[in-house]
């Protein structure tokens, strides 16, 4: 259980809230004392920057800002396949854990 203690922990989500899309929070240091944490942070952040911009882009289709349509489909999916990546990660990791806690020592 010391383990868990002392993992890094996430920002409350009023902090996640004051970042613009697209602004990423500084990136770990290379010794890797960011931990699996900050690295899980930094990827939620950037597949709501991308599902931010593919809506962006799908507003200007929208509006006749912009006839790039090919773009914003195309924007659209990475956002879609990068949140079922991260899900099929945190589903992942939320049965590693389950499997941990149901070890006997």
């Amino acid at each position: 259980m010391d383990a868990l203690t002392n993992m890094p922990s996430l920002p409350p989500l009023a902090t996640l809230a004051t970042l613009q899309p697209g602004e990423l929070p500084p990136a770990p240091t290379p010794d890797g004392a960011g931990g699996f944490g900050d690295m899980f942070r930094q990827a939620l952040l950037r597949v709501d920057a991308a599902q931010h911009e593919a809506a962006r882009q799908a507003e200007a289709v929208e509006t006749g800002a912009s006839d790039d349509i090919v773009g914003a489909m195309l924007a659209s999916q990475e956002a879609s396949l990068s949140f079922s990546m991260l899900i099929q990660v945190r589903n992942k990791v939320m049965a590693a854990f389950d499997d941990l806690m149901k070890t006997n020592v």
